[in-house]
């Protein structure tokens, strides 16, 4: 199915079979592609990049299809890297998989900044939520270290 090209995220390099490699909804998902292209919101003279997930219906194109700036991507990225390291790492340390004193797992610098990563002590169901997710990752660890070790080649090809 190819990627639509009339609407208004304008796509450049485009993933038009990615149902068949979209994790555990592998040959059954409804995200069909995936594509870097310029965003949906450029205004005239500013053109930003941004990378989109299509989801297809089966009858349509989805409203749930999801466009996002390509730095988000990449900080979603090293979110997921260091939530990976952590639970790979450090939670087993916890009987609650981490210390509710000190939730905070790193300040990652980024732009003059820092980007925080934390466990999310505001959620009321964190001590269920966290024993779900770290088994989650467990149960994934095949599918997403592949990814990682794709990603960890490219970026070394790059120079990084």
């Amino acid at each position: 199915m190819e990627i639509p090209t009339t609407l208004k995220h304008k796509p450049v390099i485009v993933s038009e079979n990615y149902e068949n490699i979209d994790g555990r909804s592998a040959y059954h998902s409804d995200a069909k592609g995936l594509s870097l292209g310029l965003a949906q919101w450029n205004d005239r003279g500013k053109v930003d990049i941004s990378a989109k997930v299509w989801r297809h219906t089966g009858e349509k194109w989805s409203r749930q299809s999801e466009e996002l700036p390509i730095h988000r991507v990449i900080d979603l990225a090293i979110l997921i890297c260091r939530a990976k390291r952590y639970f790979g790492e450090d939670a087993y340390r916890y009987p609650g998989l981490y210390d509710p004193q000190h939730p905070t797992l790193e300040r990652i610098g980024l732009q003059g900044d820092a980007m925080t990563v934390s466990v999310c002590t505001q959620n009321p169901m964190i001590d269920q939520d966290i024993k779900l997710f770290s088994q989650a990752l467990s149960e994934d660890d095949e599918l997403l270290s592949e990814r990682f070790r794709t990603l960890a080649r490219l970026l070394r090809d790059m120079g990084y």
